[in-house]
């Protein structure tokens, strides 16, 4: 867990600072996206359509691995 929690306090900071010299550049998302043919618009339709997606899936695929896993943890030998 605190693996986890430090990486995202890495990628936090690494994404604050590189926002800060992106904006001390005068250079804004929507500039950025735009040079490569996107608007923010699109982009949100895409994460909408990733969701739309993957939730039913992921909703779908659980359904099977949470069981396997209830009965495998419910087998284990004790430890101690």
């Amino acid at each position: 867990m605190l693996r986890l929690l430090s990486a995202l306090v890495k990628i936090g900071l690494a994404s604050l600072i590189t926002g800060a010299v992106l904006s001390a550049l005068n250079l804004s998302a929507a500039e950025l996206l735009a040079e490569i043919g996107l608007t923010p618009d699109r982009v949100f339709e895409a994460l909408q359509n990733g969701a739309a997606w993957a939730i039913p899936n992921i909703v779908l695929g659980s359904m099977v691995i949470v069981p396997i896993w209830f009965v495998t943890y419910l087998l284990r030998p004790p430890k101690n």
